[in-house]
């Protein structure tokens, strides 16, 4: 862990009276989000969604989760790292989704509590993780303002979008051998549902400004899923900056050897943070 503390993140249940098709009352079955604000004098109002990998099977909470919390909050954001639900407790699409939707509405909602700017929260997500900020960014669900719960008058659709080695496609050319796409939909999914989570196939112009990062020897997800994503969102004008490094391979997520070049990825999405999110 980069930092120490943040074990002292605020953890709220995303559904206080039970997410949509509980299977039971366990921690497994309740989603939640821990936050973790910066200190009162570098803080920009900003907030970030972290969504941990795991192949929809397990959660990274360490190198993809806290520690890139403490990361976001030591340049003055405001981090909640998402606990969603996952398949090998029951829960395949949706609810995924709707776990990170809930938490990007819930952010925006309680932007005045927790001092945020509203326009200025984005999701993060690693490997499925990544699958799902990506999901998030182009399946939004619209504001209602007439809810009865005031957490759905507001949108979920993030303001900007960070991925590391995400998986993008569920296509049969890119998805061989990637356990997210059957952990999430089954063996054989219909087709409409594989091209629906197949996020580079969802882009479109209000695709918030994306920032990612692959390594090109990553063996189980092919660097291919995010020049994908990046190309779509350069065919519609959306900003977006793709890093793609020689070695590093699957799962590196924050950590800091500065003899690997992979490693530096923080400095160049901190540049890239000050240019479209301040």
């Amino acid at each position: 862990m980069l930092f120490s503390h943040s074990e002292f993140a605020d953890t709220f249940p995303l559904w206080p009276e039970g997410a949509p098709g509980a299977l039971g009352g366990e921690d497994r079955d309740i989603p939640t989000i821990a936050v973790t604000f910066p200190e009162r004098e570098v803080s920009n109002g900003a907030a970030v969604v972290i969504c941990p990998g795991g192949g929809y099977q397990e959660l990274a909470m360490g190198h993809e989760g806290h520690d890139v919390a403490e990361w976001f909050n030591s340049l003055g954001y405001t981090a909640a790292v998402l606990k969603y639900r996952l398949p090998s407790d029951g829960y395949q699409h949706p609810a995924p989704l709707q776990d990170v939707q809930r938490a990007l509405q819930m952010m925006r909602s309680n932007s005045k509590n927790w001092n945020l700017n509203p326009r200025k929260i984005g999701v993060f997500g690693s490997s499925a993780g990544g699958h799902l900020a990506s999901a998030a960014a182009t399946l939004v669900r619209a504001a209602e303002p007439a809810a009865e719960d005031p957490i759905f008058r507001v949108s979920s659709r993030p303001d900007f979008l960070v991925m590391l080695y995400p998986v993008t496609s569920f296509g049969p050319d890119l998805s061989k051998g990637i356990s997210s796409k059957r952990n999430l939909l089954g063996e054989d999914p219909p087709e409409e549902l594989v091209e629906l989570l197949s996020s580079y196939r969802q882009v479109t112009k209000d695709t918030p400004p994306s920032f990612i990062v692959h390594a090109d020897d990553d063996p189980p997800v092919k660097a291919e899923h995010s020049v994908r994503f990046y190309l779509a969102l350069r065919e519609v004008g959306v900003p977006a900056e793709l890093h793609i490094f020689k070695q590093g391979g699957h799962g590196f997520g924050i950590t800091k050897d500065p003899k690997r070049p992979v490693d530096h990825w923080p400095d160049l999405l901190e540049r890239w943070l000050e240019g479209v999110v301040e």
